[in-house]
């Protein structure tokens, strides 16, 4: 307890005339207020107002070791006799409240109604009227006055001297007592701000007419017997009600961990992960499935930007979420199950690719009739058609599919969509989601191009896709791009009979957009690079011979980041039996009519919108699985929004509330190195088709994820609150707010900021 100080009184009888008419003594006064505020140094003021007028005061403070910022009282005592009372103030006449964050039903103990309450608050009476409806209050912004008036710094407003000023006016003592106050006691700067806050505190007397309720007057205090100490054999709980003390009050929240901002398609990576860990295959299954129609081919071919960010990549390496997610699918079995419409729709999808699946799966998914209308004989479009079987075995694109069409989709095969066709479906279906993905594929426009022996990468992969047989390759092969296309021509050159496969690329392997993995594959496997050359001619009579090449310098950066390339006059000739083209593909929209156009994704005919959305490729021209299968989503959950006469729910990522590496406690977690993906052996590669990364051989990969963000129910909050007022509950955790002191260390050490301190309510109702 702080020093006890008493004010003799220096005249021999109060002055009558400056009391105000309702006071009785003796007269008690408490103080609330927070470490560094000044609310002692309040006390002590209000006493020496009452000294002045001939009274006896005894002030006092009640603080021990209490950090800044924690609760803090003081009282104050006044009498017409000498005071020999020594207790703190347990019922008392006036109540000032120097922080309104400290309201709360606590601080109420001991007041009568008809007392007198003073609070600092921004607000006006009515924010407290059916709380204090019993009491003569006020209100009086004394932060704001003090800081116009600059008393105290930019940081620390001190207002015990404007506070004053109020108080003085709540009880009609006149100004004048607190003029010789002030300047008795050097304060005379304050006095401006103190008759601010005379003027302005606003008042609202008590209501059920108990105006004339005296304030004071002797005080019959029972307090309990104090047992002997040999005689306390009982650890009674505190009543000291601390959750008083804070402003801010920890919380646990849900932050965005960087994976599942990265990821295209939209999954809540970090919620299939937890699943996997806790619950097994299925579990994680049916999160995944949510936002993924194609797990299988995911996990499999994505480029996995995810992991590109996880945030363990800065401890011990990433998180290998793409093979975490072929294992689910490889291994679950479970099926999500259509939903029943309110309202079903009938929607037609154009192209059988990973937009067109996706989009055709949520329609179906949410209990849609739709029917695919696909060009070629089977569905899948480049997943079928371009990608490698050792990257993409069949029966893992099947397995797909078959999940896809289980859901009761309508497929109409060898169905090429024209103009009129286009019309028909937009007359015929309440939507159309159109994904036809690219169109042709690019050339060079080089002298030579022309010559046999010269192919588009596209079609030899088809045509390797439909059996070894069809395709048998002999002498030096050359492909020309680096891409993802150019690494799987590559890579089946060799499988294919290829004597050497180079691949030409325009600017530096570092800034080659092919999947890092494929690359190192590539060149494990026999691949040669030859990086900053840009073929400008072909050589040969009739049948390719060779290719003139011309060195690359590299220029400043496009507007994707990468440098332009510079073609210089320094050439080089390589001779080679035959070339494959992976350049790229045009992103034409020719099925559409004349009259139509397009605008964000959307055909209009003239000023009128039509549901008519396009996806993937064709849209965005992305270029990646991943990016086609999350912008199909998309246009399906539009298409239905723009049916029903609603938006489609944006998932806005603010990038505040991203997760950063900073965030993370590594200090928590164990040194675990990644698992790798099994590999066959390289000596048997080129000899099949066979599937070359075998993936992981079981799940405790998924034991390394940190959980960005999520709670995982770890226990270190509770291990590490000091007070002990973090329990566990049936879905979590539970913060006793009667006690938490709103210290922070929960938050400061959790491993995964699952945890949060935010303001408390300043007692407004």
């Amino acid at each position: 307890m702080g020093q006890i100080m008493s004010i003799l009184a220096t005249a021999s009888e109060p002055d009558a005339a400056d009391l105000p008419d309702d006071i009785s003594f003796p007269l008690e006064i408490r103080l609330h207020g927070r470490g560094g505020q000044g609310g002692v140094t309040c006390a002590k003021l209000i006493a020496a107002i009452y000294a002045q007028l001939g009274l006896n005061v005894q002030t006092f403070g009640d603080y021990g070791a209490e950090r800044s910022g924690a609760p803090v009282r003081a009282f104050t005592r006044v009498n017409r006799v000498p005071i020999k009372n020594r207790n703190k103030v347990y019922h008392p006449d006036h109540l000032l409240v120097l922080d309104a964050a400290l309201l709360g039903p606590q601080l109420l103990d001991g007041v009568a109604a008809g007392a007198v309450i003073l609070i600092n608050s921004p607000e006006g009476t009515t924010q407290y009227a059916t709380t204090f409806a019993d009491y003569r209050f006020g209100i009086i912004d004394a932060t704001g006055i003090a800081r116009e008036q600059g008393i105290g710094t930019s940081t620390v407003v001190i207002i015990n001297t404007t506070l004053v000023g109020a108080y003085a006016r709540l009880l009609d003592l006149p100004f004048a007592v607190l003029e010789k106050v002030y300047t008795r006691m050097g304060l005379s700067d304050d006095l401006a701000a103190a008759e601010e806050a005379y003027q302005k505190v606003q008042i609202r007397q008590p209501v059920n007419g108990m105006t004339e309720v005296p304030v004071g007057g002797e005080l019959a205090i029972s307090l309990p017997t104090v047992k002997p100490q040999t005689e306390h054999a009982e650890d009674i709980p505190t009543q000291l009600k601390t959750g008083n003390w804070s402003t801010q009050l920890p919380g646990y929240e849900d932050y965005v961990a960087p994976c599942n901002s990265a990821c295209p398609a939209g999954n809540d990576v970090v919620g299939f992960i937890q699943a996997l860990k806790k619950s097994g295959n299925d579990a994680a299954a049916e999160i995944l499935l949510r936002t993924q129609a194609l797990p299988s081919v995911c996990g499999r071919v994505c480029p996995a930007p995810c992991m590109s960010e996880c945030n363990r990549r800065q401890m011990d390496g990433a998180i290998n979420i793409r093979s975490l997610e072929r294992w689910i699918s490889d291994h679950a079995a479970f099926h999500p199950q259509a939903q029943e419409a309110d309202q079903p729709y009938a929607l037609a999808v154009v192209g059988g690719g990973p937009a067109g699946l996706s989009a055709a799966y949520q329609l179906a998914l949410r209990g849609h009739q739709v029917t695919i209308f696909e060009k070629e004989e089977k569905l899948g479009g480049v997943l079928r058609y371009g990608i490698p079987v050792y990257r993409l075995p069949e029966d893992a694109l099947q397995r797909d599919l078959e999940r896809i069409l289980s859901l009761g989709i309508e497929l109409q095969n060898n169905h090429p969509v024209d103009t009129l066709e286009m019309e028909r479906l937009n007359e015929k279906f309440d939507a159309v989601i159109v994904s036809k993905g690219f169109s042709d594929a690019y050339t060079l426009a080089a002298a030579g191009e022309s010559l046999s022996g010269i192919e588009q990468g596209l079609s030899f992969l088809a045509r390797s896709r439909e059996g070894e047989a069809k395709v048998k390759l002999s002498g030096d092969l050359v492909v020309i791009g680096g891409g993802n296309t150019a690494i799987d021509c590559a890579r089946t050159a060799l499988r294919s009979g290829a004597s050497s496969v180079k691949l030409v690329y325009r600017r530096s392997r570092a800034e080659m957009p092919a999947i890092a993995e494929e690359i190192e594959d590539a060149i494990r496997e026999g691949v040669q690079l030859l990086p900053l050359r840009q073929p400008v001619a072909f050589r040969g009579v009739g049948q390719v011979a060779g290719i003139v090449l011309a060195e690359v310098e590299l220029g400043k950066a496009d507007a994707d980041g990468r440098r332009r390339p510079l073609v210089t006059e320094r050439t080089t000739e390589l001779a080679c039996s035959r070339v494959l083209l992976a350049l790229g593909q045009e992103n034409e929209l020719d099925l559409l009519p004349e009259t139509w156009q397009v605008r964000d994704a959307q055909a209009w005919s003239g000023d009128e919108p039509l549901n008519i959305w396009f996806a993937g490729d064709c849209a965005t021209a992305d270029g990646t699985v991943t990016h086609a299968i999350g912008n199909g989503r998309r246009a399906a959950m539009a298409a239905l929004a723009s049916l029903n006469g609603t938006k489609p729910a944006a998932a806005q990522l603010q990038q505040a509330a991203l997760v950063a590496p900073a965030q993370i406690r590594f200090s928590h977690f164990p040194i675990l190195a990644p698992h790798q993906d099994r590999h066959k052996p390289l000596e048997e590669v080129r000899k099949s088709f066979e599937e070359v990364n075998l993936g992981l051989s079981g799940t405790a990969e998924a034991e390394r994820c940190f959980s960005c963000g999520r709670c995982t129910q770890c226990d270190t909050c509770l291990v590490y609150c000091p007070d002990g007022v973090i329990s566990r509950c049936d879905d979590g955790y539970r913060i006793d707010e009667e006690y938490c002191k709103g210290c922070g260390i929960c938050v400061a050490e959790c491993p995964r900021r699952a945890m949060d301190l935010n303001d408390k309510a300043s007692g407004k109702e």
